[in-house]
């Protein structure tokens, strides 16, 4: 694994209760975006030199990069090819060398706290790492779900290497289940965010609401120039639970996230537009709601992380157990869904691009929902095609 990471890193990726019941949860100051399009709003389909996905493709894991992890959850890469990986249940980081896999406590993340689905989860590296080595992170705390950035300082003793969180935003609804999670710095270096319902449906359609939302703001957590509503953060509404974000290169915006009993979701995300939870579930036809581009059965995927690399989005299903590649032509689909791995690693949480056909893919069998074997969780070595 080469530098390549650090771009990765920023377009990084990250339901039904992430695969359990639905509602109950089991034994568990802006600027414009670069031309004149903010990043998410869809690119016509078919951009001259874009070529398609084939309607087939192949997913082969080429090795284990490490294991033993505790509720892995958020993902980044660092510059020398290294790995950041967050702890959903301790709220700790971890850094994973790139050839070796030894893991080193990197610091607890203060004021995280735990419970249910909240936790410390989506990770993110600030667009200027280079120069001010500050690490974003959205998490649970007590009273919230917030993003704060942390500097990480890996010359001081293990464990004691992050900063004080210094929060950026603050005040997304949390709950026992559906908190979203995923951030990612887009191709126009601003900070996005999935948002959950936190189980009370009626927060999706409340523009007003920060829950059931994908957010857009500064690296600071200010409203952006191009958002719909300029006092407000809140680029796209409807949503269920969106853990997982990720941008094509002509710059289309992705998100992965849950329904409740009968279909799972991959959207298209364009600002100011509605996504139809709870009004509706899946392919609706619907006016005033945008219809997903794939649909799962929920038992197929509760989608979590989502990469985009060799002209497919990828995408990692927890009950489904499985990784789906969704073929791409433009903004269409080429072909029907593809699955890999099914049942094989178990539950899957997190995708990230390392550029060409090279995927990390990690596990999620130590978060209560599942059934951990020796050596879980692991962060798997996947190439695509």
């Amino acid at each position: 694994m080469t530098a390549v990471l650090t771009a990765a890193a920023l377009l990084l990726v990250a339901g039904c209760s992430e695969g359990g019941p639905a509602g109950k949860l089991p034994s568990e100051k802006g600027s414009s975006a670069p031309s004149g399009r903010p990043a998410g709003s869809a690119a016509p389909s078919g951009t001259p030199g874009t070529k398609a996905a084939p309607a087939k493709g192949s997913a082969t894991v080429t090795g284990t990069l490490a294991k033993g992890l505790k509720s892995p959850w958020g993902l980044a890469a660092l510059p020398d090819g290294d790995l950041l990986v967050s702890s959903r249940d301790e709220g700790t980081l971890t850094r994973v060398d790139a050839e070796t896999g030894k893991a080193t406590a990197v610091g607890k993340v203060a004021g995280a706290a735990p419970a249910g689905e909240g936790g410390l989860m989506g990770l993110a590296l600030s667009p200027s790492y280079a120069t001010d080595h500050q690490v974003y992170a959205y998490f649970t705390t007590e009273s919230d779900n917030r993003i704060a950035r942390m500097l990480y300082d890996d010359k001081r003793p293990a464990g004691q290497q992050l900063g004080a969180a210094d929060t950026v935003f603050k005040g997304i609804p949390k709950g026992v289940v559906h908190n979203g999670g995923r951030i990612a710095f887009g191709p126009d270096k601003m900070l996005y965010a999935g948002t959950g319902e936190t189980g009370e449906r009626g927060l999706a359609q409340d523009p007003k609401s920060l829950a059931g939302k994908i957010l857009r703001m500064t690296p600071d957590g200010e409203p952006v120039h191009g958002n719909p509503e300029a006092d407000s953060v809140v680029y796209s509404l409807g949503h269920r639970n969106v853990q997982g974000l990720a941008w094509d290169k002509d710059r289309r915006l992705w998100a992965a996230e849950f329904g409740q009993d009968t279909w799972d979701e991959l959207n298209l995300v364009e600002p100011g537009k509605n996504y139809g939870w709870p009004e509706v579930e899946g392919k609706a036809n619907r006016a005033g709601f945008v219809d997903p581009v794939a649909q799962w059965k929920t038992s197929e995927a509760s989608p979590s992380g989502i990469a985009v690399a060799e002209g497919s989005v990828w995408m990692a299903g927890l009950k489904g157990e499985r990784l789906w590649r969704i073929p791409l032509d433009g903004a269409n689909p080429v072909a029907p869904p593809q699955a890999f791995f099914a049942e094989k690693y178990g539950r899957l949480r997190t995708v990230l691009a390392l550029g060409g056909d090279e995927l990390l893919v990690v596990t999620s069998e130590t978060d209560s929902r599942g059934t951990p074997e020796p050596g879980d969780d692991r962060i798997l070595k996947v190439k695509v095609t």
